[in-house]
């Protein structure tokens, strides 16, 4: 009897926090993990932590800046000519940036990292995961989507824009309901392909609360001793999107940390034809062909 292939599983954002520990519990479950970061220290370093896990891990780094369009569709070019194959694919990464910065690409950072990165790496991707059905795609999403503002579907969302500290929270939820948006809109294109296409929820993760915050480490420590804020359990959720057997069937799905229970997103996020017309406009904006 031929032993089954472990599954291959790229991922973004697993260098550090929620996405660390999903990647370890991942190759504690057998999996051929295919990381796409951008330090090389921290690859090594989360490469070490997966091996003192699971020591016969398969793990293969590729490197990008999720800030570069062109590093992220060079990458992505890099992995569909690598392997025959890819079961999933985990959009995992993202920032919250407490000042506005631009990228190369005339883009406001955390819409770059957060949302059109990972748009731009599922397309690249997205004839490969076709071929490889039974296959899924997962993407991290938040309920941070719920405060957004007032949301204009035009390319000018994508540009830089000033906003303070506290107003960083209106913008880094805008780009986590675009997530939402970009993944039900792919469920619905992708229908009857056998690929599988949800977001997540990974609720408040004390390892998430921002590396441009000085005091972030200590607040997370104090965070930790109380028991709030378990990194864990935003882990679980995306492992379990990614390998459970319901969500290999389940797709057009935006689930919760709690118990995987079904969220409703936000206006305009509830609204297909919104999601049809926000895929247009990163389509356009990204300049690809479909």
């Amino acid at each position: 009897m031929s032993e089954i292939p472990a599954p291959v599983i790229v991922m973004t954002g697993a260098t550090s926090g929620i996405g660390r520990l999903a990647a370890i519990e991942l190759a504690k479950r057998g999996a051929h993990l295919v990381l796409i970061a951008r330090s090389e220290t921290n690859a090594e370093t989360t490469r070490n932590a997966i091996r003192t896990i699971a020591p016969r891990a398969q793990i293969d780094i590729h490197f990008a800046d999720l800030t570069r369009l062109e590093t992220v569709s060079a990458v992505g070019r890099a992995i569909a000519a690598r392997y025959d194959r890819i079961d999933v694919l985990i959009n995992n990464a993202g920032i919250h940036a407490f000042a506005p910065r631009s990228t190369v690409d005339g883009h406001d950072e955390m819409m770059a990292v957060n949302y059109l990165s990972p748009w731009l790496l599922t397309n690249v991707l997205r004839e490969t995961l076709v071929r490889s059905a039974p296959s899924r795609i997962v993407t991290t999403a938040s309920e941070a989507s719920r405060r957004h503002g007032k949301i204009k579907l035009t390319r000018d969302m994508f540009a830089p824009t000033g906003f303070s500290g506290l107003g960083s929270s209106r913008i880094y939820g805008r780009t986590k309901l675009l997530d939402i948006m970009f993944s039900l809109e792919l469920a619905r294109q992708l229908e009857g392909t056998g690929v599988a296409v949800n977001c997540l929820d990974p609720g408040f993760n004390v390892t998430g609360l921002g590396r441009e915050l000085s005091f972030a480490p200590m607040l997370e420590r104090v965070l930790m001793r109380l028991k709030i804020g378990d990194p864990r359990r935003g882990a679980d959720i995306i492992v379990r999107l990614a390998m459970d057997a319901e969500f290999g069937i389940a797709t057009g799905g935006y689930f919760s940390v709690k118990g995987a229970r079904p969220l409703k997103p936000v206006p305009p996020g509830d609204d297909p034809d919104a999601r049809r017309a926000l895929w247009g406009i990163t389509r356009d904006a990204l300049g690809v062909i479909s």
